[in-house]
């Protein structure tokens, strides 16, 4: 009985806002929120309320509401799984040690070096190091611009 006064006294308020809105000449705004201000008053209506009001109280339907989300949860737990498995490569998957249709795969090309980052070479004639090589690239991009 209190939901239905609530949501009828919502709707009202907002018609009247609507009605305010549409006064002001922004009859689009005024539509938009008369649309809104309906909807508590049709859940009224059509006895959306009552049967909310019941599954508030009602224990079988929050267990119901557990295992949905549970599965839902295994779901993702499921396309997580799936979709970085599909990324690994296939020795680390544990497959057949051979690639598809008979190529091998180095195992060494795909790793990075003992030392970690791999070294840039500088250019040929140039006895700089590498950080100089950073300078004179942005040197000629500011030059470049005219800066």
């Amino acid at each position: 009985m209190i939901a239905e006064t609530v949501c009828s006294a919502v709707s009202a308020a907002g018609l009247g806002i609507a009605a305010v809105t549409a006064y002001r000449r922004c009859f689009l705004a005024a539509v938009r929120v008369a649309a809104y201000a309906l909807v508590p008053l049709g859940l009224v209506l059509t006895g959306a309320v009552k049967w909310l009001s019941g599954l508030a109280v009602s224990p079988t339907a929050w267990v119901g509401f557990a295992l949905l989300g549970v599965s839902w949860l295994l779901f993702m737990i499921v396309r997580t799984v799936e979709r970085r498995r599909a990324g690994t490569p296939r020795e680390e998957r544990g497959a057949a040690g051979a690639a598809p249709r008979g190529e091998a795969v180095a195992p060494a090309a795909s790793k990075p070096a003992v030392g970690g980052a791999s070294r840039a070479v500088a250019r040929p004639g140039s006895g700089s190091s590498r950080g100089e090589d950073d300078f004179s690239d942005i040197e000629a991009i500011l030059k470049k611009h005219g800066i």
